[in-house]
């Protein structure tokens, strides 16, 4: 997935954690591209029609984690599961602003937009999935993070282990019951809209 050096990611973040605040903009030069990937399989999720541009999307995601103090990661993998995160709070919260401007709300300034994001029927179902995640998060947390690993970060099996500090075992059954999970809370309709078809979230 990634080409850059590992130990130097690594080092970096450990700075990052120790209050070099400098440090995490040199991780993102160093994976920038990665993280364009992880974006655009976000973005990837959505129908076609919507305005998010990947480079501003990985943007807002590296503001969001650098307005907050620095973790303290142990790999590469678990920033990448962060920012992966962040992306699909950044999406999720657009298309809330989009939703409820569109309902009459206040006209606030929403970035990304040239236009319409995409039609009131895929603000819908972008946001009955984040309720589904929440409900999934609160219930199981772990599970939740492997989605945003498997699903919406890309990342193999291996990847999301080494990431989440768990076997590859554990990140194969946990996928098996959030895929479950999702796939009962779900109405048809949204699956099809924010998930794809079964084959498409198998393998993700």
């Amino acid at each position: 997935m990634v080409r850059d050096s590992t130990h130097d990611v690594t080092q970096l973040l450990e700075e990052w954690g120790g209050g070099n605040k400098a440090a995490l903009d040199q991780v993102i030069d160093l994976v920038y591209e990665d993280l364009c990937r992880i974006a655009h399989r976000h973005l990837g999720n959505e129908r076609a029609g919507h305005t998010l541009d990947t480079r501003a999307l990985v943007h807002e995601s590296y503001l969001r984690i650098a307005g907050h103090q620095a973790a303290d990661w142990d790999n590469r993998g678990q920033f990448f599961a962060m920012i992966s995160q962040a992306m699909r709070r950044v999406l999720v919260d657009h298309a809330r602003r989009r939703r409820a401007l569109k309902r009459g709300g206040d006209p606030e300034r929403i970035q990304f937009s040239a236009g319409d994001l995409v039609s009131d029927t895929d603000l819908d179902e972008m946001i009955t999935l984040d309720d589904a995640l929440a409900q999934l998060e609160e219930n199981a947390p772990r599970l939740c993070r492997v989605v945003e690993c498997r699903f919406f970060g890309g990342m193999t099996v291996a990847e999301t282990a080494e990431a989440l500090g768990i076997s590859q075992r554990s990140v194969e059954r946990d996928w098996t019951r959030a895929r479950t999970y999702l796939y009962r809370s779900l109405e048809p309709a949204h699956l099809a809209g924010s998930l794809g078809t079964q084959t498409q979230l198998d393998a993700g």
